[in-house]
């Protein structure tokens, strides 16, 4: 006798995606320095019809919720641990900018480990080029 195989959650999560005809989704990555060319990256690609999830908080500009340094690191923590969802949720990532920093090389490679398709607004910047 045989058994159904099961599903693994990226399989359920894609097929819940398709029955409920989600448009594909886009994570945006990249230093923070770029917020202004995020923003534009996430105006074009709603246009299109996407889904955009990026970064929502630009830690290199003073805030409350970050001025107290313990906060300011365990929040870090949080913030790349929700980014790190994002890119699971997506269907593909677009990395902005001219420069790629340590926290951006490791969700480029995070997302490549998943086998999510990977974008550059500058494809030069590709640590894997």
């Amino acid at each position: 006798m045989s058994y159904p195989q099961l599903l693994t959650p990226e399989e359920k999560l894609a097929d819940a995606k398709h029955r409920l005809s989600i448009p594909c989704i886009v994570a945006i990555c990249g230093s923070t320095r770029f917020m202004t060319e995020m923003a534009d990256a996430d105006r074009q690609l709603t246009w299109a019809g996407h889904i955009v999830v990026k970064p929502g908080c630009d830690m290199k500009s003073p805030d409350p919720l970050w001025a107290d340094p313990a906060e300011a690191e365990a929040g870090k923590a949080r913030l790349d641990d929700l980014h790190r969802a994002k890119i699971r949720l997506a269907d593909e990532v677009l990395v902005v900018g001219d420069y790629i920093g340590d926290s951006t090389r490791g969700e480029i490679a995070y997302a490549r480990e998943l086998g999510k398709p990977v974008r550059f607004t500058h494809p030069d910047v590709d640590p894997d080029a």
